[in-house]
């Protein structure tokens, strides 16, 4: 079976076990009268016991164990039972696709390789003992620095040492040193050593400082950071396997391919480029030959086609009885599709086409909804609008997201859980690093067009400090061709002063502002009338980065262009040169002397990447230039500090690229041998209380059989139902728990040999050393040892078996929170 984490209890269905014959297990064999066992809902039973029972070591394990779920959103169907070759072969297309879109991202060029000393039992060796070579250790997905690019001041990390602040470089004796400050002293390395060990330490704010520096003489407590970044790094891995995981595990029957999509196709008035071609290919094999939903990116340049791709699946999907939802993140952009597709498939009067958007009046929103509801909409345009609970579809089969970077936290995770249910294609000039990476490693998929279509020219793209005479030359030169200019101004009390100079210096020509502080009919009138050439200039801010498309248009005029960032510039620059005539981009920044390194370097890459389909690399650039940030959410930040980004992020590489090699692999409970002699005896009382012991220790045993959260479950309903039970039921629940983690964690029998405890396991000694690493108690975690496949536990003293048993349980408990961070089948 393949969970990544013991699988949540669903609601409602603790499983009795009242139509059995009454025969104890072994191990609970006792002469107990016959009664029933009541047990309540697990809501109910929760809120009960949490108020009722003070904690003990079973309640705070239970605890523990919920709050593990609850940080990490999973629920119950996400870690279902996988058949292990299944699991085997998505892990094998998991690294065939991360090797795949690391070429493709390289264009071809060297995939990371590690070259690994591998011990003699056939493992590799851990952090250290391989080294990496080809791409990651040269591109910005590797993110060891060169300390001559630091500037003094700026904050890195040592992977060995902690974080530190360069100071400089300094030549002593004919060889240069890096001096980095620590809070207790200062270190100095050689060069080459520092560019092999230095990584920048950036937070996904940026601005914010770490909270202290390292010390030089106590590396204990950077180890300790080190080890907790590690472990989430584990555990984000994970989490991205359970998500890619769980998608393959979603069934739903293929598509069929329309008999009329060969006339939809040759409907398309352009010649397809090779990589149109290709991601129709692709949509297509993923919605009529796949049993999983789609979950395919196309990333492509502005005006590349991405589209007419979109469309082609639209066209399966809603061919074969289904509706489909585009959404788009601005009315404007949802308005350009609203008419693309309205004019697309206006050959076919069975697919009705509309828009729906927060601009509309209540009544019209009304209307639609109910057409929607009844199914007399197949193809329904708009902005987040359509994620509002009140939205109810007939059969929706699919969800088209263009630009998803530009919604909110709230609206990409509405987007989310989508995902569970229904195909989703989204499209992308620049993708968010985020899913750019999931694309890379292979826990989604992509199709790249980077083939310009053949009218497309290449935009040109200068860079320089403003001055008006620089702008108003570049402006003339434009209109003097008869063409129309975009001057983007990122603040909105900006727009009036430039309006004025602009009225200034060229009185007789027509010219309009527009941005998000109007409303949305007055720049829908400015646009309608830029676009059809009755205004020449428009000065408006980024609203314009999607969806204007204006043939005419082909001169773009940036000021505080520093202010932008480098996805921002890129989609912007994409809304000019689009007629087959040449376009120009001019980006202008204030000061050069006050420009931050990031800006300098968000500016040296839109001038670089000016050729035509460059949007993945951009987008890749982006994530270097970041740190990639953005890639983690609120969750993770707090990890993503403790060790900086950029080893946060090499880290996550690293474990990306192993995902296979932190594999537990848990053992039928029934298998599982537990030599401690110990044979509760519940007193009178007690079994007179009881209403049916005999089936209350059956239900016990076979609730620990199922799993984890069964047994938390059960143990949870006998406390709302009895109270806390005696010193013999806990120690009856504890072995039972005992033997359950001990399953969980692939330790097959666990005996006592004087003051050691032997663990037999099928635990990797990689595995073994990250559980050893997260153990929060310091007395267990120095206790245990690894040999071969045995587990060591060394005590002070003998125990006695009561107190053995206790011991074992909390030992387990703490190895059991490694269980997020591994993959389990």
């Amino acid at each position: 079976m393949a969970t990544l984490i013991p699988r949540a209890p669903p609601p409602n269905t603790h499983r009795h076990f009242l139509h059995r014959p009454p025969t104890l297990s072994p191990q609970l064999r006792l002469r107990l009268p016959v009664r029933r066992l009541r047990l309540a809902s697990p809501v109910v039973a929760i809120a009960t016991v949490t108020a009722a029972v003070p904690p003990d070591d079973i309640s705070q394990l239970n605890n523990r164990l919920r709050a593990l779920v609850r940080r990490r959103g999973v629920s119950s169907a996400a870690t279902s039972p996988m058949d292990p070759a299944q699991a085997e072969a998505y892990l094998h297309m998991i690294r065939e696709q991360q090797r795949l879109g690391l070429r493709q991202l390289r264009r071809h060029a060297a995939e990371p390789e590690y070259e690994r000393d591998v011990g003699s039992n056939g493992e590799d060796e851990e952090e250290g003992g391989g080294r990496r070579k080809g791409m990651a250790a040269r591109s910005s997905l590797g993110h060891r620095v060169d300390p001559r690019e630091l500037e003094p001041g700026e904050y890195v990390v040592h992977k060995k040492v902690g974080v530190g602040k360069f100071v400089c470089i300094s030549g002593e004796d004919g060889e240069d040193y890096v001096f980095i400050q620590y809070a207790d002293a200062m270190a100095k390395l050689a060069v080459d050593q520092a560019a092999r060990m230095l990584y920048r330490y950036n937070l996904p704010h940026e601005k914010k400082r770490p909270r202290n520096l390292s010390k030089l003489n106590d590396p204990s407590t950077w180890e300790k950071r080190r080890l907790k970044g590690k472990l989430a790094v584990q555990k984000m891995v994970v989490n991205l396997m359970e998500l890619y995981l769980q998608r393959m595990r979603q069934r739903r029957p293929p598509y069929r391919k329309p008999e009329a999509m060969d006339q939809f196709a040759s409907e398309f008035p352009y010649e397809p480029t090779p990589d149109q071609n290709q991601a129709f290919i692709d949509i297509e094999n993923d919605l009529t030959e796949r049993e999983t939903p789609m979950d395919r990116l196309i990333c492509g340049d502005v005006g590349f086609g991405k589209t007419e791709v979109a469309m082609r699946a639209i066209f399966i999907v809603v061919s074969t009885g289904y509706q489909a939802m585009v959404l788009a993140p601005t009315v404007i952009l949802a308005n350009q599709h609203y008419d693309v597709m309205s004019e697309r498939f206006s050959n076919y009067p069975d697919i009705k086409v509309a828009i729906f958007s927060g601009a509309q009046s209540k009544d019209e929103k009304d209307e639609l909804i109910t057409k929607i509801t009844n199914g007399h909409l197949q193809i329904i345009v708009g902005t987040h609008a359509l994620l509002t609970e009140r939205m109810a579809y007939n059969n929706l089969g699919l969800l088209v997201v263009d630009e998803e970077q530009k919604f909110g936290v709230q609206q990409k995770e509405k987007i989310a859980s989508f995902k569970a249910s229904i195909d989703v294609l989204t499209l992308s000039a620049t993708p968010i690093p985020r899913t750019l990476y999931l694309a890379l490693t292979g826990f989604r998929d992509a199709s790249l067009m980077s083939t310009p279509p053949p009218e497309r020219v290449a935009v040109k793209t200068y860079v320089s400090a403003f001055s008006r005479e620089s702008a108003l030359s570049a402006i003339k030169l434009e209109l003097k061709r008869g063409g129309q200019v975009f001057y983007v101004v990122p603040r909105i009390k900006a727009i009036e002063d430039v309006l004025q100079f602009l009225k200034d210096s060229l009185p007789d020509v027509p010219m309009a502002i527009a941005h998000g502080k109007k409303v949305s009919k007055n720049i829908q009138l400015a646009m309608e009338k830029f676009s059809c050439g009755e205004i020449k200039i428009l000065i408006c801010t980024h609203i314009i980065e999607s969806g204007i498309d204006i043939p005419n248009a082909n001169t773009m005029i940036v000021q505080y262009a520093e202010l932008f960032g480098l996805a921002q510039l890129y989609q912007l620059r994409g809304r000019v040169g689009r007629s087959g005539r040449e376009g120009f981009t001019y980006l202008f920044y204030t000061d050069k002397s006050l420009l931050s390194r990031i800006a300098m370097d968000r500016l040296g890459a839109i001038e670089e990447h000016s050729d035509l389909g460059q949007g993945f690399h951009v987008a890749e650039k982006d994530m270097g230039i970041r740190g990639i940030g953005s890639m983690f959410g609120e969750q993770q930040s707090g990890d993503v500090a403790n060790v900086g980004i950029d080893l946060f992020f090499d880290m996550l590489f690293d474990s990306l690229s192993k995902v296979d090699q932190f594999r537990l692999k848990p053992i039928p409970y029934k298998d599982v041998q537990l030599d401690i002699n110990i044979s509760p005896h519940l007193s009178s009382e007690y079994i007179s209380y009881l209403e049916n012991p005999v089936e209350l220790l059956n239900e016990a045993a076979q609730a620990a059989e199922q799993d984890i959260w069964n047994l938390m479950q059960f143990t949870e309903d006998l406390r709302r139902q009895y109270g806390k039970e005696p010193r013999d039921m806990e120690l009856l629940l504890k072995k039972l728990y005992v033997r359950r983690m001990a399953a969980d964690l692939g330790i097959s029998r666990i005996y006592p040999s004087g003051k050691m405890i032997i663990m037999k396991t099928n635990m990797s000694r990689k595995v073994f050393r990250l559980m050893e690493e997260t153990m929060a108690s310091e007395t267990h975690r120095n206790s245990l040892s690894f040999t071969g496949k045995e587990i060591k536990a060394e005590l002070l003293v003998n125990l006695p078996d009561t107190l053995l048993l206790n011991w074992l349980f909390h030992c387990l408990a703490d190895c059991y929170a490694i269980m997020p961070a591994l993959v389990r089948y």
